[in-house]
C-alpha cells in the first residue's frame, strides 16, 4: 500500500490548528525550564525504532493463533507493512530480521525494497531455539550448549550463515538467544554447559566483521523451566567480556524476573560500556510481549533516564540498538507497533525533560524526596506535542491511529493480498 505525503498533509489539517495551540503551550512552559525546544525535537526526529520481521503477523500462544486478515505472507511484504509504518510516523525506519523465518531469497533484492523505502537494516537474529525441516541434528537438548559437538558446530554455521546474509542486506549486527537451558535438576553441567556456550560464540565471534557487534540476550526462563545457561544479565555480561569489544549485552524488558530493577540493570551495563541494545515490550506476569508501556510506562521512563544519563548525547547517535519484541495477539500488528513506538518515544522525550543538575544536587543531599519530584515533573508533562511536532517536521501524520484507520488501511491490504 503506497501513502501519499498529500493524504497526510490532508489528514493533518484536521488536526493542526489544536497541535498549534498545545505546542505552542507545551513550548513556552519548556523555554522557561531552560529547555531547548527545537533541540529535543530534533531529537524525536532522528530517533528511530527497528520493526521485527516477525511482528508484522498476529502473534499466538501456546493454546493457538487467530491470525487476522491482510497479514503478510513474504518478507517483502513485510518489508512493506513496515514502510507503511514509517510513512505514517516517520520513526519506523529500520527492520530487524530473523533467520531463518524470514531468509530472503534475493537478499539484494529486498536492500534495494528497503532504500526505496528508506528501511534500513538493524540487527539479523538466528534461531537456534527450534528445528527447522531440513536440519541434521535437534536443539531439544540445547544448541551452542550442547553436549554433542556435532549439533554446536551445527548451531554456530546456522549463526555463521545469518551473518553472511546480515553483510549482504547491510546489517551491522547480530543478536543471539538461546534457549539452552534444562527443565529439571541434575539434567545439566552448569559449568560445562556455560564453557561449551561460551566457546561456541567464540567460533561464531571469529566470523564477525571489523564493524559489526554481537549482542548477548538473557533470560531467566522458558523454554527452560528449571535452569537457563544464559539466565540474567550477569551471565550475559560475563560472555560479552570474555568475548571482546565486538560483544555486547542486549536488555529485553520482558526477560527478567518479577519486580527486577531493569533501570539499575542498565545503568550497570553502559558503566561497563557493553550495552548493546533493547528489545521493547512490557508485561505483567513475565515474558508477555505486550505493547509497549501499555502497563510500566514509569518503568519505561526510568529506563530511558538512565540511557539519557549514561550516553550524555542525542540517543539516535549512540551504538545502541533499539527494536521491539511483541506479540499481537488479538490487536491489529501495524496498530500495535504504531502504539509502541509511540510509548518509546513518549519515554525517551520525558527523559529529555529532567532538571539533571538539580537531580543531582538532590541525589549528592539525600534528598529522596526533591529527587521524586524531579522525575515525576518531566514524567507528568504531556509530552504528545512535541511528538506531533517532530512527525509534522518529517512529513509524517499527527495522529498515527487516527490516519491508519482514516485511511483503511487494514482494509486496503486485505484487498491487496486476497
Amino acid at each position: 500500500m503506497h501513502i501519499d505525503k498529500k493524504d497526510i498533509a490532508s489528514h493533518n489539517d484536521k488536526y493542526i490548528k489544536q497541535h498549534h495551540k498545545n505546542f505552542e503551550y507545551l513550548s513556552s512552559t519548556l523555554e522557561d525550564e531552560g529547555l531547548s525546544v527545537k533541540k529535543i525535537v530534533k531529537e524525536l526526529v532522528d530517533y528511530q525504532v527497528a520493526i521485527p520481521s516477525w511482528a508484522l503477523s498476529t502473534g499466538g500462544t501456546r493454546f493457538g493463533r487467530f491470525p487476522g486478515e491482510g497479514e503478510p505472507v513474504t518478507f517483502e511484504q513485510k518489508l512493506d507493512d513496515i514502510g507503511l509504518l514509517h510513512a505514517i510516523n516517520a520513526s519506523s525506519g529500520a527492520v530487524s530480521m530473523h533467520i531463518p523465518w524470514d531468509i530472503p531469497k534475493e537478499p539484494k533484492k529486498v536492500k534495494k525494497q528497503a532504500e526505496e523505502l528508506g528501511i534500513k537494516f538493524d540487527a539479523v537474529n538466528s534461531n537456534t531455539f527450534q528445528d527447522q525441516p531440513d536440519q541434521k541434528h535437534s536443539y531439544k537438548f540445547g544448541s551452542l550448549c550442547h553436549t554433542d559437538k556435532s549439533v554446536r558446530k551445527q548451531a554456530v554455521e546456522h549463526n555463521i550463515e545469518v551473518i553472511e546474509v546480515g553483510k549482504i542486506v547491510g546489517s551491522k549486527s547480530l543478536t543471539v538467544w538461546l534457549a539452552d537451558g534444562s527443565g529439571f535438576p541434575g539434567q545439566q553441567h552448569f559449568a560445562k554447559s556455560f564453557d561449551r556456550t561460551l566457546d561456541s560464540l567464540k567460533d561464531i565471534y571469529k566470523h564477525l566483521p571489523d564493524d559489526w557487534m554481537m549482542f548477548t540476550e538473557h533470560k531467566p526462563f522458558e523454554p527452560a523451566f528449571y535452569s537457563s545457561v544464559v539466565q540474567d544479565w550477569g551471565s550475559s555480561l560475563l560472555l560479552a567480556n570474555k568475548l571482546g569489544k565486538k560483544a555486547a549485552c542486549l536488555v529485553d524488558l520482558g526477560h527478567h524476573l518479577p519486580n527486577a530493577n531493569i533501570e539499575q540493570i542498565v545503568s550497570r551495563l553502559i558503566q561497563e560500556d557493553k550495552l548493546g541494545g533493547f528489545h521493547f515490550n512490557d508485561s505483567k506476569y513475565s515474558d508477555d510481549d505486550l505493547t509497549v508501556g501499555s502497563l510500566r510506562p514509569y518503568q519505561l521512563f526510568l529506563i530511558f533516564n538512565e540511557l539519557v544519563e549514561g550516553a550524555g548525547k542525542d540517543l539516535s547517535k549512540t551504538d545502541w540498538g533499539w527494536m521491539i519484541d511483541a506479540a499481537h495477539n488479538i490487536k491489529d500488528p501495524l496498530e500495535d507497533l504504531l502504539q509502541s513506538v509511540e510509548a518509546i518515544k513518549i519515554a525517551y522525550a520525558q527523559a529529555m525533560l529532567v532538571d539533571r543538575k538539580a537531580l543531582e544536587k538532590a541525589q549528592e543531599a539525600n534528598d529522596a524526596v526533591r529527587a521524586q519530584e524531579i522525575l515525576q515533573h518531566a514524567y507528568r508533562t504531556d509530552v504528545r506535542p512535541l511528538l506531533a511536532e517532530a512527525r509534522i517536521l518529517a512529513g509524517a501524520a499527527i495522529q498515527p491511529i487516527s490516519y491508519y484507520r482514516d485511511a483503511n488501511c487494514r482494509k486496503n491490504l486485505i484487498n491487496e493480498r486476497k
